[in-house]
């Protein structure tokens, strides 16, 4: 009988322990969510991050060539993702913290069968994803992209596949742009309703 009650007690402990270890788990996790930080080679190359497609998608503008006289920048839908955990972090204080991974797969509209580039489908006249073409990332690191106020932009090709890692741009390639027309901190806050805030 001793031994049964020993038994029971220990076991309570052990319940009790491991109840405490998973709030714990949990309350870690809602206040910065896990981190999935940048990965580089040891030439300074951006390894092509993985699983984005499962962060948090914050939206897709979309430039097609059709309104941009044929010949647009980017002629495709931008489909932007956030780093999850980065995303925890932003929603919680407003900024951006070091490691944030910014990820933008490109995937060109379907071919076109109205002068403005558009297609009549059945659900009316508009434009509509087609095949992945390429992506273009950012990461934030004030230390190792200071020449560009904090943030580095790679280019994993503008066609399929993605490379699997891809150099830092210059300044005129990326940076530029976003320094004078991003709003907040680099990034294009002001078309992805869930970051601009």
């Amino acid at each position: 009988m001793m031994h049964i009650h020993k038994a029971a007690l220990l076991l309570a402990g052990c319940l009790v322990a491991t109840s405490t270890f998973s709030q714990k788990q949990s309350g870690e996790t809602e206040q910065t969510g896990p981190r999935y930080l940048p990965e580089f080679t040891s030439s300074g190359e951006l390894i092509l991050p993985k699983n984005f497609n499962e962060w948090v998608f914050v939206g897709a503008p979309l430039t097609p060539d059709g309104l941009n006289g044929g010949k647009a920048g980017f002629p495709e839908f931008h489909n932007v993702y956030i780093e999850r955990g980065s995303y925890s972090v932003f929603r919680k204080t407003g900024v951006f913290p070091e490691g944030t991974i910014m990820f933008k797969e490109l995937q060109r509209v379907v071919t076109p069968q109205n002068a403005n580039g558009s297609r009549t489908e059945a659900s009316g006249v508009g434009y509509f994803p087609g095949v992945l073409n390429g992506a273009d990332v950012s990461v934030k690191d004030s230390t190792r992209f200071a020449s560009t106020n904090g943030w580095g932009f790679f280019n994993f090709h503008h066609s399929e596949p993605k490379a699997a890692t891809a150099v830092l741009q210059p300044n005129d390639k990326c940076a530029g742009c976003h320094t004078t027309g991003a709003k907040k901190d680099m990034v294009w806050t002001q078309f992805y309703r869930l970051l601009d805030h």
